[in-house]
């Protein structure tokens, strides 16, 4: 790996939609970037709930390290709402986990002269979350028995084939309540990609995209209304990215992968799902890998980001434009170091490679600020 200097981790968590905002160290520890610039800069971005306790600490942390004159103010309204918002240019950057379409990459290059890159910020887990009086976490699930519980043919926990996978639990004659998501979601996008890849009957019927028509079951606003739902009804299930449930102490399953094999969400496994060859814009989905040992209900968040940022109506300057990106660069090296505490795997090599050619290219009328702010911190292996 790149030897960054890592930054203390930080613990503070919000829940519901984001804006960083405080006071920060009055003293020692002053960095470069906040001797360089005096000038004080707010970066707005929306999107996906699902990277937003990430993002919120990473706020937090860059807001301290610059002394309070940088904020990020992020707001979690689910990645159909990021990629809508940074579509209409009324935020700085997006965050989804469903990366845009080809007819959204050529209507952004239409009307901005520029590409629309999909930066990789963190990768984490889809997992199945439960509320069974008494059972805790470690259920398991096969990916054609959570095809049926969220088709409506699996309709009570006692049912042989959740059964049969859990011989040594005792499971409660209750009603399954299917809890999905409401809103336009990048978790919903990787979660039905998985239950398509294991399913033709799925793939058919519903197939996979942030909002489907869903079979059975009651919607919840953003992670963190599936994660209500599911917690205050007896009998529920839902999809979660891993760091909400951990945050909100709820049971989750293991699912048993294309392999055979019985795969706990851990960053081990969700790394190994990722090691794959990447494409240049990162666009892929690895759902149900075939990684021996990948836990297969993962993917990526990606912060999404104008190539000419002076295209973007939201970035009035080009002072705030270079804060955005030594944002970006600062994100995915130093902040890493706050993953694992918060539920979140470290990005994979493959992944930062493909960040370092796309920073190398965002533009400022016409000239590269991306690749001038990579040299000025001497990421030399990065042009």
């Amino acid at each position: 790996m790149y030897n960054f200097k890592l930054y203390a981790a930080v613990t503070c968590m919000l829940f519901f939609a984001i804006s960083c905002s405080g006071n920060g160290d009055n003293g020692q520890g002053q960095s470069e970037r906040s001797v360089e610039r005096s000038e004080r800069v707010d970066l707005l971005g929306a999107g996906a709930s699902f990277p937003a306790p990430l993002i919120t600490a990473m706020a937090d942390e860059y807001r301290d390290l610059t002394r309070n004159r940088v904020t990020i103010n992020y707001q979690s309204i689910g990645s159909g709402g990021g990629i809508r918002q940074f579509v209409e240019q009324t935020v700085m950057f997006g965050m989804t986990e469903a990366f845009l379409s080809d007819e959204v990459m050529q209507n952004v290059e239409q009307a901005t002269g520029g590409r629309a890159f999909n930066m990789p910020i963190t990768l984490a887990d889809v997992v199945a979350t439960y509320n069974l009086p008494g059972i805790g976490p470690g259920l398991i699930f096969s990916g054609d028995v959570l095809v049926d519980i969220y088709l409506g043919n699996i309709t009570r926990w006692s049912d042989s084939r959740i059964a049969d996978l859990n011989p040594n639990v005792r499971l409660p004659n209750l009603p399954i309540t299917v809890v999905h998501r409401s809103d336009g979601s990048g978790t919903t996008n990787i979660w039905t990609s998985y239950l398509s890849n294991v399913s033709g009957t799925w793939a058919s019927r519903v197939g996979f995209a942030t909002s489907v028509n869903w079979p059975v079951g009651v919607g919840g606003n953003g992670n963190e209304g599936v994660a209500g739902a599911v917690i205050n009804t007896p009998g529920a299930i839902g999809y979660n990215s891993f760091a909400y449930a951990l945050l909100n102490d709820m049971s989750y399953g293991s699912i048993i992968n294309s392999s055979g094999n019985v795969i706990k969400p851990t960053f081990e496994a969700t790394s190994e799902a990722a090691n794959i060859d990447l494409p240049a814009d990162t666009r892929i989905l690895f759902t149900n890998t075939p990684a021996e040992f990948g836990y297969p209900i993962a993917g990526f968040a990606w912060m999404l980001v104008y190539e000419n940022l002076d295209a973007n109506n939201a970035i009035s300057t080009r002072s705030e434009a270079e804060e955005l990106i030594e944002f970006l660069i600062w994100s995915i090296t130093d902040a890493q170091d706050l993953s694992e505490d918060l539920g979140y795997a470290r990005l994979p090599e493959a992944a930062l490679e493909r960040n370092f050619a796309m920073i190398r290219q965002l533009k400022w009328n016409g000239q590269y600020i991306g690749r001038e702010l990579l040299q000025k911190h001497d990421l030399a292996h990065a042009l």
